[in-house]
């Protein structure tokens, strides 16, 4: 019997992936394992947005060969997709397999699919999922093209799941016990351009909310991976204020708050202030909100000015915590070869000045929920971790007795090292 460990680098899609590749080869008598030290086969997952992520990548695997060299191990994913040659060629590697083939591994470490059989949404499923809240894959590729991302030429243009596949797998996870389900694609912006009817994202989470908020509102939640300010239109204001379940928190895939900058990034098809004031009119439904926002320093040209305006927009806007990175070449894309370029150095000073602004106003929000009656915390593992509607960390003073994936009501005691500590309510669950 075979036994395999796997390995996933990068986004919640991969997470998704991993996860149905592992239930399909259980499915086939294989035995999944936790220590990769047992295992015969070793499946790493892989990302390749950042030079440090295909580091990350390199690292695992001569880690996995050193401290197993009889495993052989399968690398998949983005990177697999863009340097396959290099990747076979480091120790311990029987196979790469390429994000657009990546589907064949439903079948088994050695499944082939040929082209004709490849269907237009690859058949990734889940019926469990080995955290506490469960991803739901809704869309993947992307057909925008950002100048700075690699994305495009690992994953394809964009593709969209059946809303009805979407409603069946978040029914079927409901049974199998979750509470919170994250709404996760490569670009929400491009759901539905490619199915029937053209219907967008938040056409999706109305019809998610009409068939599943009146028997599981407050018992149950959905949570957005990450939109763009492009998507927060009049429809997405109507859909989130009259929504009873999805979480009030929002992740922007923002990346400067210059627009010459997102201009220069391929991104000019939104303003930044517009962000700034759909927050504003969401306050009307939300006067509590998380918000994240994925930011980039030292993009190619980008002058100091120019990052001070990154600076006023994140100050304006209610951010509770964000992603900074300062901006990594990447080999093949449009920015690599624009000129110029921000020295490294400056990159990330601009980045440590970005972390300190968010850091600042996540621990001013953090204060700001003790002043709340009551948070609703979804149970993450038996020591009492979970996370808040608001997407913040929280702990319970005493471990409430709750199992993992439970969706516990509490109250916020006192903040410790960033951590919301929390204590059940009565009844609370």
């Amino acid at each position: 019997m075979t036994t395999f460990h796997t390995a996933t680098l990068g986004c919640k899609i991969n997470q998704y992936e991993t996860r149905s590749i592992a239930e399909a080869w259980a499915g086939r008598d294989a035995v999944e394992v936790d220590d990769p030290r047992a295992a015969d086969l070793i499946l790493v997952n892989s990302c390749a947005v950042t030079a440090n992520a295909v580091a990350d990548l390199r690292q695992a695997v001569r880690r996995f060969h050193r401290d197993n060299p009889e495993a052989g191990i399968i690398v998949t994913g983005c990177a697999a997709q863009v340097m396959p040659d290099e990747l076979a060629a480091l120790p311990g590697v029987v196979r790469v397999v390429g994000q657009a083939d990546k589907a064949q591994l439903l079948d088994g470490p050695e499944g082939n699919v040929t082209a004709p059989d490849k269907p237009r949404f690859a058949p990734f499923s889940i019926s469990g999922y080995g955290r506490a809240r469960a991803v739901v894959k809704v869309q993947d590729g992307c057909s925008h093209f950002c100048t700075y991302c690699i994305v495009p030429l690992t994953r394809g243009r964009s593709v969209s799941r059946d809303m009805a596949e979407v409603e069946a797998e978040v029914a079927r996870l409901l049974g199998a016990g979750f509470r919170e389900f994250i709404l996760s694609g490569i670009n929400l912006r491009h759901f539905g351009r490619d199915l029937a009817g053209k219907p967008d994202f938040w056409d999706l989470v109305a019809r998610l909310e009409k068939s599943f908020a009146l028997d599981w509102a407050g018992r149950a939640r959905l949570r957005i991976s990450s939109v763009e300010p492009g998507q927060l239109t009049d429809k997405a204001l109507d859909v989130l204020g009259a929504s009873r379940l999805v979480c009030p928190q929002l992740h922007l895939s923002l990346q400067s708050g210059d627009p010459e900058v997102l201009k220069a990034m391929g991104r000019g098809h939104y303003s930044p202030q517009s962000a700034v004031e759909f927050m504003e009119r969401l306050k009307a439904f939300w006067p509590v909100m998380g918000l994240g926002a994925d930011l980039i320093t030292g993009f190619p040209g980008e002058t100091e000015a120019q990052f001070e305006r990154t600076l006023e927009l994140c100050r304006a806007l209610p951010l509770t915590y964000g992603h900074v990175f300062p901006y990594s070449e990447r080999p093949g894309t449009r920015a690599a070869d624009l000129p110029g370029a921000v020295d490294v150095p400056v990159r990330k000073e601009r980045a440590a000045r970005l972390r300190k602004l968010v850091a600042r106003k996540k621990s001013a929000f953090l204060k700001r929920l003790l002043d709340l009656p009551r948070l609703d915390v979804l149970v993450q593992d038996e020591r009492g971790r979970g996370v808040s509607q608001y997407y913040a960390a929280c702990r319970f003073e005493d471990a409430p007795g709750c199992a993992p994936r439970s969706l516990v009501r509490a109250h916020p005691v006192r903040v410790d090292k960033g951590v919301v500590v929390v204590e059940p309510l009565e009844g609370g669950e």
